[in-house]
């Protein structure tokens, strides 16, 4: 869903900390994170599952990983406003 992002926390090994952050960009795209053999991947998908973009991190590095969902309701209150206004204007 449009909104959905996810940030990777990353040690870089000077003892500072980077942020790397994707996000579904496109509505009808979605974020999904895995981790296998010592690699976490955060990709991008399409609706039939082909990735977007691709972040691939070393397991050992990553310090955090923070999931932030789209809001929905803000989405749906927005699409029932614009819609209202359209049909009073029509009336008018």
């Amino acid at each position: 869903m449009i909104g959905d992002r996810v940030e990777v926390v990353v040690d870089t090994g000077t003892g500072a900390a980077q942020v790397y952050e994707i996000g579904a960009t496109k509505a009808g795209r979605r974020v999904e994170v895995s981790t296998a053999r010592g690699i976490v991947e955060v990709a991008e998908l399409t609706r039939t599952g082909n990735p977007v973009r691709v972040g691939r991190f070393m397991q050992s590095r990553v310090i955090a990983i923070v999931e932030h969902p789209a809001d929905e309701t803000k989405e749906i209150t927005a699409r029932r406003r614009k819609t209202r206004s359209e049909q009073e204007e029509t009336l008018l």
